[in-house]
């Protein structure tokens, strides 16, 4: 009798840790849309820096040359401390970190509200772009953590908070900071407060699975296989993808700097008219943000990343040649095709180097803002030397590198 009951408290541990195994493996939507919302929070605040950009060049007589300095300044911590954050994260995971960085952004808003010189301008985006870096890679990691397997519709989810965050800024600037001057930038610190809150609880079910998760990957059989590939092949996999993420964030500072300016010069329409040219295509690009993530865990993300990058250059060729009401209907194809390709690369990517998720992510992303930043610098100098319409009709073939997509290996275990 006593052989029969004693096995009975290993089974109820065994069981509970089958359990804990199987929710892991679940898709965990509420922390899913608790850091996209949090990632809408975090690009709002960050929008806000170029679209205050007339009220701090009237109020400190900035130069343009000063305020480019602003930029570089804010993309120079955004971009380039992300892969640095994201490597010290894949060997020591800090599931608080997501909440610490966002100090660091409610810091540099609140010296932004009351910056009265040049260099605390600097200081203030400095910490906000600070924040930014330490945002991106671990809440992708933990994006990655609760998807449950299904990594490019977490990803998704995760990009789309961001894309509505970055086109919500500029509509709350024009209400709230334009009007009423620069310290009214300080009523912003809020949304920091509330993202704090939100990542709290993100965090605090971080660190929970976090423990199962480190009891699993230190089983004999490797959780996460590798795609089987040489050292050679990887390296030049990711090239590739770092190539395909500058033709593709060049081309978007092309449409999210110079739109407005291509269709008032082109069609003499009014602000208001491009700018809601510019929302559609803003929303086109939420759209198939959504979209692209989930249709790669089904068909491949190599697949989704040829149709959105070269799948999109008929479109962006076209455009420059388009009347208004087609102008219109191209950049809401090319909005919804081009956004559809981030996704499939971050996860492709961080299948190609599995356990290197967060400097996987943070590379890509410091890259993104990184080519944003410069695009939008290179392309404004190349316009005040050409011209707007020339500008468009050179960066309709940048989507002709999606060709290379063809060299990419499949990553699909077997």
């Amino acid at each position: 009798m006593a052989n029969t009951t004693s096995p009975q408290p290993a089974a109820t541990a065994a069981g509970a840790n089958t359990e804990k195994d199987a929710a892991i493996q679940k898709t965990v939507f509420s922390i899913l849309l608790a850091i996209s919302f949090s990632h809408l929070l975090n690009d709002t605040m960050q929008s806000l820096i170029p679209s205050t950009y007339p009220l701090l060049k009237r109020s400190l007589n900035l130069n343009f040359s000063q305020l480019g300095l602003i930029t570089f300044c804010f993309q120079l911590t955004a971009s380039l401390l992300q892969p640095f954050v994201g490597l010290y994260t894949d060997k020591k995971p800090q599931p608080y970190s997501l909440a610490a960085g966002m100090c660091f952004t409610l810091a540099g808003l609140i010296l932004l509200s009351r910056a009265g010189t040049f260099p605390l301008v600097l200081a203030a985006v400095a910490l906000v772009g600070i924040g930014s870096s330490i945002f991106h890679p671990e809440a992708s990691r933990l994006a990655y953590l609760a998807s449950g397997g299904r990594r490019g519709m977490a990803q998704s989810i995760f990009q789309l908070g961001g894309n509505a965050g970055a086109s919500l800024g500029p509509l709350l600037a024009a209400q709230i900071v334009a009007p009423y001057g620069q310290s009214n930038i300080i009523w912003f610190g809020f949304f920091a407060l509330l993202a704090i809150g939100v990542l709290l609880r993100t965090g605090n079910w971080y660190s929970r699975n976090l423990g199962q998760r480190r009891k699993r990957t230190a089983a004999p059989v490797a959780l996460e296989p590798g795609p089987g590939l040489s050292k050679q092949k990887v390296a030049l996999a990711l090239v590739i993808l770092l190539v395909l993420i500058f033709s593709k964030y060049f081309y978007m500072a092309s449409m999210s700097s110079y739109y407005t300016f291509f269709l008032i010069d082109k069609f003499h329409v009014s602000v208001q008219h491009s700018q809601m040219l510019l929302f559609l295509f803003l929303f086109a690009v939420a759209a198939g943000t959504l979209i692209g993530g989930p249709v790669g865990d089904r068909i491949g993300r190599k697949y989704v990343i040829w149709f959105s990058i070269l799948g999109v250059a008929p479109f962006t060729l076209l455009l420059p040649y388009a009347n208004l009401f087609f102008t219109g209907v191209l950049s809401v194809f090319i909005g919804l095709i081009l956004a559809s390709a981030f996704s499939a690369i971050l996860v492709y990517a961080q299948e190609l180097v599995p356990g290197k998720v967060g400097l996987i992510a943070g590379l890509f992303f410091g890259l993104a803002f990184g080519m944003g930043g410069i695009g939008a610098a290179v392309l404004g100098r190349l316009a005040d030397k050409t011209s707007i319409h020339y500008v468009f009709q050179l960066c309709a073939f940048l989507p002709l590198l999606g060709l290379l997509t063809g060299f990419l290996p499949d990553t699909k275990h077997k």
